[in-house]
């Protein structure tokens, strides 16, 4: 087995845990519940709140300057080799997909990473999929704090081995917070853009 695939299936695993965690502590509700929709898991509790972070084009932002639309938020970072690129793409073809309601959602990568991922590189990472996407990063303490808030995970893995090209565990599903800034929906790992497209469409 080498290495990346080791470290790929340790992350996988991470997440698992960690998303049965909340389900069994009622941060989470189990999927299918309330909503029917396979993939889709509807009015878990006590997630979100308040935050300062600081966004790709370098200013400082608090989770009230995100109130007043819907907000999609996903916890990643700009060095991962698969499920963030893939979000990203399925956040770039629900914005699309939305045409002109799409100035109602506000689509947010939030790094697990901010050593890294600095206010440039999120720039970067976020404009390679739709410039409407903003990405936010800080200091540890700050991503620390919005992690908490959002029970999300990120932990750096072999990064004493390998400083430059290290991966980090994180969770894999993403967020629909409302226009009060409390959340709405989870959409777990590998729900559809027309999935997504068809909920944020009743709350509009």
């Amino acid at each position: 087995m080498n290495k990346i695939f080791a470290f790929s299936v340790a992350a996988l695993v991470a997440v698992g845990v960690v998303i049965t965690a909340l389900v069994l502590t009622g941060a989470l509700p189990e999927p299918g519940g309330q909503n029917g929709r396979s993939g889709v898991i509807a009015g878990a509790p006590q997630v979100g709140g308040d935050f300062t972070l600081v966004n790709n084009k370098g200013e400082t932002v608090t989770a009230e300057d995100y109130k007043g639309k819907l907000m999609m938020v996903f916890f990643g970072y700009t060095f991962c080799p698969d499920v963030c690129p893939t979000e990203m793409n399925v956040f770039a073809q629900v914005i699309q997909g939305l045409g002109d309601k799409a100035d109602e959602v506000t689509p947010v990568f939030i790094t697990v990473d901010p050593e890294r991922d600095t206010p440039e590189v999120m720039n970067e990472f976020v404009n390679s999929f739709d410039p409407r996407i903003v990405g936010l990063t800080g200091s540890n303490e700050q991503i620390a704090d919005v992690k908490k808030a959002y029970r999300a995970y990120g932990q750096a893995v072999n990064k004493d081995d390998d400083p430059e090209y290290y991966l980090v565990d994180h969770t894999s599903f993403s967020y629909l917070m409302g226009r009060d800034g409390k959340l709405d929906t989870v959409f777990s790992y590998g729900t559809s853009p027309e999935e997504i497209i068809d909920v944020i469409n009743e709350k509009l």
